[in-house]
Formats: C-alpha cells, structure tokens, sequence
C-alpha cells in the first residue's frame, strides 16, 4: 500500500500509520493456533506434512510468521555452533501464469530462500562431468533443480520448510493426479527428513485423505474464523476492534469501532486478515481526505461488496463442515472397525442365541414353511 500521497498531506501521521500497518495482536485464536503449530512440528516424525487450512484472510502468513520468530529463538544456540543451518526455509508458492503448476519454479525459489548461490547453473548429477567447468550441462527440467533442493536442505539441515499459498499446488495439468503433487511434497520430505507445512486455504482440502499413506505422514491444523453464533467469539471479536481502535492513527476519543462491530463483523467474515485490511484502507481514506477520525462513511466505501463477502463465507462454510468431525463420523469409524458389535463380550454371548435363530431363519429356502403344527378340522385339540 503506497503511502507516498499521504506524506504530502499529512506527514506527522506517517510514522503512526506505519506502525498500524505493522501491528499484530496475539489474539486467542492466533494464539491457539501457533501453539498447536509448534507442537506438530516438535512432534511430528522426521518426513510429515503438517496442512495448515482456514479461510482467505484469517491470518495464516502472520501465523507463519509468529511460529518463524518462535523458531529464530528456538534454534539460536544451535545456529551459533553451526552457522550454516538454518532455522526454517519458507517459501511462497506464486500462482501460475500458464495455468498449470512448474515445478522448477518452485524449486528455484526454494533455492533461492536457502541463499543457494548459482541457481541457473544447477547441473546434471553424474553426467558429463569433466574438470573445465565450462563443459558443465546446464539443466532443463526440474528434476535437476529438485535434487539440488533436497542437497541444500541436507546440508542447511532447516527442521521445517514452509510452503505458504499452497493451495496453488492443485493447479495441474489435467493428464497428472492430483495425488503426484503431493508425492514430490512428500518424497522430498522423507529423504530431507525435515517436516513441510503447508499453509493454505480451504482449496488444500483436494490434497487431504488422497491415499491411506498420505493420511499416516500428515496432519491437521484448522485455523478457524471467529463465528458470530458463538457468545464468546463476538465478545473476542469485540475485544479485538477495541485493540486496533487503540492503534489507530487518529485520537482515540474521537473514533469509536465498537458503534459499528456488526457492521464490521458482517464485512470481514469473522477474519481477523480482512478486518485488518479493511481498516487499514479506511485510514488512508480518511487521511488524504483530512478526516480527524474514522466513520461509518470510510469504513463504507472501502468495504468488500456483499458478494465478496458471500463468496468467503459460503467458502468457510464448507470447508468448516468438510474439517469438524461430529458423532456421526464417529460412529459410522466405530462401525466400520467393528468396536460397536463387540464393545462388550458379556453382551455378545447374551445374544448369540438369538443370532443362532435368526440364522437358522434365514437359512431356509424361499417357499417352505416354518415348522409348526396344523389343526385337524373336527377335533378338539387335548394338552396334557
């Protein structure tokens, strides 16, 4: 966001907007989120993905971001006694332009957040080799440039790479599974040994469950929304508009964001990365048009359309009741595995008589009769 017009306008509000722009809040689900995320990657075994799902603009980078710092200050007494590793390698997956997802792309920034020096002269592992350099083959492909990834990670030794925007990954061509993207993900984790989390939004949900190996190496981390039907998510939300209110570049007294927070709630979706932005695009307004404080009006002009915003929840909707297990996934698991049938072996031998007789029962063939005793007209039938 450009912020050259305003320094003709009014400079003294420069720094000010600066810092709001820059200013993050740890709030609670933030908070959850990035402990949950240090925790797999502590406990995940060497080789696992970790797919970090919520919906666009809910705060996934500024996660990246806290666990990265989290990491600096984890790794620090290992990094000074060896310089070369490093902490984290993260990587943005940039949206193709042809359509369909490149591969060397990928791995030539990968290499390049490694400080891999000489990317485009990557050569041929163990062909044409000779002692003038000149006669070194220059790569085509990226399986090449994939083999220099996996070298710089064993030697860099990083124990995550982060892969943000991942949902681009699902952009192939239409002859390739959707199951291979994920494999190269996975191949190079196993043979680097260092834990990849993918970051992204409910798009990630194609790459979950593809196949029963998949399932084991990965996980799980939702990174949900504030909903307004939940009591305590409002009285966050509400808590957090009177966080930003304290940052923002105007006074205080004059700006009140509590006075609209349904307003505000309806337009960001609950996403903390969409209120932000939103408010952010409200306070250049005001300033260039020397507004002392933020109002409805800005806050109006600058907010996504109802579409849009439609567009997001509908998306959130579905990816929330896609994640959220409820009893009857339980249940049906529990079926599948035969724990209901034989949950008790006291009420199993209880009811093996009665399965005895139904099986009995169903054993008969079609047309003949159960076996019972018929009455013979014009006698009286004598029990003794």
């Amino acid at each position: 966001m450009r912020l050259d017009s305003i320094a003709v306008t009014a400079p003294h509000l420069i720094k000010r907007l600066e810092h709001f722009r820059n200013f993050t809040m740890a709030h609670p689900r933030l908070v959850e989120a990035r402990d949950e995320l240090a925790d797999a990657i502590d406990g995940a075994a060497p080789g696992s993905l970790v797919l970090v799902l919520g919906p666009t603009g809910v705060g996934k980078t500024t996660l990246r971001l806290k666990v990265e710092n989290l990491l600096m200050q984890q790794m620090a007494p290992a990094m000074a006694a060896d310089p070369g590793r490093l902490p984290f390698v993260s990587v943005e997956v940039v949206p193709p332009d042809t359509g369909q997802f490149r591969w060397r792309d990928y791995f030539s920034r990968l290499l390049a957040a490694m400080n891999e020096p000489l990317i485009d002269f990557k050569t041929m592992r163990g062909t044409g080799y000779t002692q003038a350099r000149s006669t070194l083959p220059s790569i085509v492909g990226g399986r090449e440039l994939g083999y220099a990834v996996e070298q710089a990670l064993l030697h860099r030794h990083p124990p995550v790479v982060f892969v943000d925007e991942a949902q681009h990954l699902a952009r192939i061509a239409s002859g390739r599974r959707l199951s291979d993207q994920l494999d190269v993900i996975k191949s190079i984790a196993n043979r680097t040994e260092t834990v990849h989390v993918l970051l992204g939004t409910y798009e990630l949900l194609a790459f979950r469950n593809l196949s029963a190996q998949l399932s084991r190496r990965s996980m799980d981390l939702h990174f949900q929304r504030y909903r307004a039907e939940s009591a305590e998510d409002r009285q966050v939300f509400c808590s957090i508009l009177l966080t930003f209110q304290k940052q923002l570049p105007f006074a205080e007294a004059k700006t009140d964001l509590m006075a609209t927070w349904e307003f505000l709630y309806e337009r960001s979706v609950g996403c903390v990365g969409i209120l932000k932005e939103w408010l952010m695009r409200a306070c250049v307004r005001a300033i260039k048009h020397g507004a002392a404080a933020l109002s409805l009006e800005h806050l109006k002009k600058t907010a996504l359309s109802i579409s849009q915003c439609e567009k997001v929840l509908a998306e959130s909707r579905e990816g929330e009741t896609r994640l959220n297990d409820n009893e009857d996934s339980r249940l049906r698991l529990r079926t599948l595995l035969g724990i209901d049938q034989h949950s008790c072996g006291a009420s199993t031998h209880r009811n093996s008589g009665s399965v005895r007789s139904t099986q009995n029962r169903n054993s008969r063939k079609p047309g003949q009769r159960a076996p019972r005793r018929d009455l013979i007209e014009g006698t009286t039938q004598v029990y003794a």
